[in-house]
C-alpha cells in the first residue's frame, strides 16, 4: 500500500513538473518569437513590435520642446521618425506653439505634419481657410490632417457633408489627399462609407498588435503617455503601417 502511494505521488509530481515545463516553454516562445510589444525604457511605454517607423504628435499641452533632444533620442534602437503638430482649431484659433514647433522640426530634419482640430457645427470652409492661412506644406512634409472626434448633436449626414467640404477644400489647395484622424467608434459611425480614399490615422490604445478595425489604416496612435527627451509632458505615440520606403512615398513629394 505504501509503495502504491509513493508511486502515485511520483506520478503527480511528474505531471506537475511536465505542466510547469510546458508553461515556461510557451512563455519563452511567446516572448522570444511573438513579442506583441516591447518595453522601451526611454519611452516608458510598450511599443508594438513589427513596425519600423515611429512618431509622436504634439500641441500646446507639451509647451516648449527641445527638438534637438527629440532628434537625438534612441530607445532600444527606436527613434522618432515623424511628428504631427497641431496647427489650428475651429474657424480662427491657432495653436500658440505651432510656428515654433513647425520650424524646430524642420531644423532637425524630422518629418513633420500639421493637423486641424475640427469643431462640429462651425463653417467647414472657414475652418479649412484657417488651416490654409497658417500652414505651408512642401516636399518632405506629411499630408494635412483633419482631426475630427466629436459631433455634438449634429446628425450623421451633417458631419459627413461638413467633413467632406473641409477635405475637398484642403485637397484642392495643397494638391494632396488629406488624412482623417479619429477613433474607431467615430470612424465606424460617420466615415465607414464614402471616405475610402482618405488615409486613416486611427487612435486605439492598449492593443498589442494593431488597432481593432477592419479598414486599412496608415497610422496608429497606440499610446498617449509616452516620454521623449526634450519634452516635459507625456506625448502620444504612433506607428506608420509600412516600412521606410513606404513612409517616404507617403510624404508629399512635389
Amino acid at each position: 500500500m505504501a509503495r502504491k502511494k509513493k508511486k502515485r505521488i511520483r506520478h503527480v509530481r511528474f505531471f506537475i513538473g511536465l505542466c510547469l515545463a510546458a508553461i515556461f516553454f510557451f512563455i519563452f516562445i511567446f516572448i522570444v518569437f511573438v513579442r506583441p510589444h516591447l518595453t522601451r525604457p526611454g519611452f516608458e511605454i510598450y511599443v508594438p513590435s513589427g513596425y519600423a517607423v515611429h512618431g509622436i504628435d504634439v500641441s500646446r499641452y507639451q509647451q516648449k520642446i527641445n527638438w534637438a533632444a527629440v532628434k537625438k533620442m534612441d530607445s532600444g534602437g527606436e527613434r522618432i521618425w515623424f511628428v504631427f503638430i497641431k496647427a489650428t482649431e475651429g474657424v480662427n484659433n491657432v495653436d500658440p506653439w505651432f510656428e515654433e514647433n513647425w520650424e524646430g522640426t524642420k531644423e532637425q530634419g524630422i518629418a513633420r505634419g500639421a493637423y486641424h482640430y475640427f469643431i462640429a457645427g462651425r463653417d467647414p470652409v472657414q475652418q479649412a481657410n484657417n488651416f490654409i492661412e497658417n500652414v505651408s506644406l512642401g516636399p518632405g512634409d506629411l499630408p494635412p490632417v483633419l482631426d475630427i472626434e466629436k459631433a455634438g448633436r449634429l446628425p450623421v449626414t451633417r458631419i459627413q457633408n461638413d467633413a467632406k467640404t473641409w477635405l475637398d477644400t484642403i485637397e484642392k489647395y495643397y494638391g494632396t489627399v488629406p488624412v482623417i484622424y479619429t477613433n474607431i467608434s467615430f470612424y465606424e459611425k460617420y466615415f465607414s462609407t464614402g471616405f475610402e480614399k482618405y488615409p486613416l490615422w486611427i487612435a486605439h490604445y492598449k492593443e498589442a498588435y494593431r488597432p481593432r478595425i477592419d479598414k486599412d489604416w496608415a497610422i496608429w496612435q497606440h499610446n498617449e503617455t509616452g516620454k521623449v527627451d526634450g519634452i516635459k509632458a507625456p506625448v502620444d505615440f504612433n506607428v506608420f503601417n509600412g516600412d521606410s520606403v513606404a513612409f517616404k512615398n507617403f510624404l508629399i513629394n512635389r
